[in-house]
């Protein structure tokens, strides 16, 4: 056993790639993985049910897409995807995450289009229309809220926040505090013991 959880910054797991598959709006996916990272071995049944029941960009969507915590990417594939016209910012702060989204990226031809980077390095002034994630409930508590205090400010003033929270791991009292926090929340979904929250201001 290592001390590695996927919010390491630095991973020293042997990498270990492997496929994982996926099918989302009726694109079958194929994107490279490694341990290390977040989900390692399949798409997350929580950004499963978060891709399956939000709401995805229309097509002629542009502007700034975030996704938050975005692992290997298969969010932020959807999304660029989803929205050929729109920049997907793909943010992590796993260097191997950051380094198999690239790649994924490029394998479903949108390099040009996500914009992967760690935290620190997102440009101050950008404003995200939307934001997507599977956050990253294990940090602590504490931690998560800061994460959501710092990012979701960053909408667009007619942004949309998109969250899947277990709800065995706080679903509904991360919708309450968020609620108590200002932000207007709805449960837009519940599938497989999964919240899907809408936040929006």
């Amino acid at each position: 056993m290592t001390g590695d959880h996927y919010f390491t910054a630095e991973p020293t797991t042997a990498a270990r790639p492997r496929e994982v598959e996926f099918n989302v709006a009726g694109r079958d996916y194929s994107l490279v993985s490694a341990a290390g990272v977040f989900s390692a071995d399949r798409l997350d049944p929580g950004t499963a049910v978060l891709l399956r029941k939000a709401e995805l960009p229309e097509v002629d969507s542009t502007g700034d897409l975030l996704d938050l915590g975005c692992g290997f990417g298969p969010i932020s594939c959807v999304l660029a995807d989803s929205a050929p016209a729109a920049t997907v910012w793909a943010v992590d702060v796993n260097e191997r995450a950051r380094a198999l989204a690239t790649a994924n990226a490029e394998r479903i031809g949108a390099a040009d289009r996500v914009r992967v980077l760690a935290p620190d390095d997102v440009p101050a002034e950008v404003r995200f229309t939307q934001l997507w994630s599977n956050p990253p409930i294990r940090i602590g508590k504490d931690e998560l809220h800061e994460l959501l205090r710092r990012w979701l400010p960053r909408l667009a003033p007619d942004g949309v926040a998109w969250l899947v929270v277990a709800r065995h791991l706080g679903g509904d009292s991360l919708h309450r505090w968020l609620v108590d926090q200002g932000w207007q929340v709805e449960r837009y979904a519940s599938q497989k013991g999964f919240r899907v929250l809408r936040v929006g201001r």
